[in-house]
């Protein structure tokens, strides 16, 4: 019987597991440090915050492994024969592969900062994460945020609950502006600032200072600013986790590198997840992708590989969501940060500041590119076909009553941001 060893039990490995079992009576066994079972990373927030307990962060019940025959291995893996196909943890125990799938997932960044391995200083990436948190916030009056992307807003909504003082800083101009436009990036900034969060806009950090236990007491801005502080959160984006990886045969890069198979350049070796590097990727899409639905995709594309029935990975169109306090945001195909000369935005906004949808298209085509929506929940099938369809933007703003997804009895707002559009248009 073949065996299939799967490291990570993320949702790229879990996912890839089972559906390898639906297709295949194949020995399939699942390793992780992490946790003893798969939990939803996205929901540590809300255990953090009282919304849910622990095992509510279970999607399945814990008989479902043994009834899937799905072997899960709590172990730690420090290195890999590829020759002879032989793990070797750090128990000093060994497990052989016919076929291995490297899901090792992401880790938080750190860019060499004087003091940014003091206690008190930490990530929140892992299960292991928020435990620490949960250690490092017990006295805490004052906690520093270094990086303005997803996880830094979600720290920044979690220690508010807790009472905790929140300083934010970003080196950007406004909030996730290398990802968000000006316009909607000014917005959440000033959302952000709408909760008591001290969001200081371009500025970095310099260095994190110590007392005498060896624990955070304080930062140094670019600046030369000092901000008191018993926390930092280091929010400065993830990497693949891959550091086991290097001087081995394994192709790598930023990521491990593979090809449209998800396969790496040794035989029976593949990869999933966080830690990938496409070496082709899509003209629309990154070559590291760390989202949720992505890993979800390439664990179901590969299980489909491994079981005879060899398959490409396609993710079609980029989506996205995510959520900046009491504002939920979605994006679907392309919105540049800083658009090129054709590429044009029309930008719409509630008189609320909760509320925004940014579209771009083809300066020249009039080609619909992709859309950001805040506070208006949008449907994703209709946006994907409009992008498969190479719809035009009035196409797109004289339909947008049928992408609007939120319920019946909330206002809409379409004729608002139609006669926007054709104001702006007559002013252009």
């Amino acid at each position: 019987m073949e065996n299939i060893v799967i490291i990570g039990n993320g949702i790229a490995g879990i996912t890839c597991a089972r559906h390898i079992r639906k297709n295949s009576g194949a020995k399939i066994t699942v390793i992780s440090a992490e946790s003893d079972y798969f939990f939803s990373r996205t929901a540590l927030m809300y255990v953090y915050m009282g919304h849910m307990k622990w095992n509510h962060l279970k999607p399945y019940e814990d008989w479902f492994w043994e009834k899937n025959r799905i072997e899960l291995k709590n172990a730690w893996v420090e290195t890999i024969n590829f020759e002879e196909k032989t793990l070797h943890f750090s128990s000093e125990e060994t497990l052989k592969y016919d076929k291995l799938v490297l899901a090792t997932g992401s880790v938080y960044n750190k860019f060499g900062w004087e003091g940014q391995d003091l206690k008190g200083v930490q990530g929140l990436v892992s299960k292991q994460d928020l435990e620490l948190l949960e250690e490092n916030t017990k006295n805490c009056k004052k906690a520093v945020i270094i990086g303005g992307g997803l996880i830094g807003v979600e720290l920044a909504e979690m220690l508010k609950t807790r009472n905790i003082e929140v300083t934010f800083l970003i080196r950007e101009e406004a909030f996730w502006h290398n990802v968000l436009p000006i316009q909607d990036a000014k917005m959440i900034s000033k959302h952000i600032q709408s909760h008591g969060v001290d969001l200081r806009e371009k500025t970095e950090l310099d260095k994190i200072v110590a007392n005498e236990n060896g624990r955070v007491k304080s930062i140094i801005t670019n600046s030369g600013e000092k901000i008191e502080c018993q926390l930092v959160g280091l929010c400065t984006g993830v990497r693949p986790n891959i550091d086991f990886l290097k001087n081995t045969p394994l192709e790598t890069d930023k990521g491990i590198l593979v090809d449209e198979f998800l396969q790496t350049n040794i035989k029976d070796v593949y990869a999933i997840g966080d830690c990938v590097q496409l070496k082709q990727p899509l003209s629309h899409r990154k070559p590291i992708e760390a989202v949720w639905y992505a890993g979800r995709m390439m664990g179901e594309t590969l299980a489909q590989t491994l079981t005879g029935n060899a398959m490409k990975y396609k993710p079609g169109n980029w989506f996205n969501s995510a959520k900046f306090f009491d504002i939920e945001y979605q994006t679907y195909g392309n919105v540049s940060a800083k658009p090129g000369e054709n590429e044009m935005h029309f930008h719409w906004q509630h008189t609320d500041n909760t509320k925004a949808l940014t579209i771009a298209f083809d300066a020249k085509s009039n080609k619909f590119l992709g859309i950001n929506t805040f506070g208006i929940r949008m449907r994703h099938q209709v946006f994907d076909q409009w992008l498969n369809e190479n719809r035009k933007i009035d196409h797109v703003l004289a339909n947008l009553k049928q992408a609007n997804f939120d319920p019946e009895f909330y206002t809409r707002y379409e004729k608002d941001i139609f006669k926007s559009f054709k104001e702006n248009l007559e002013k252009a």
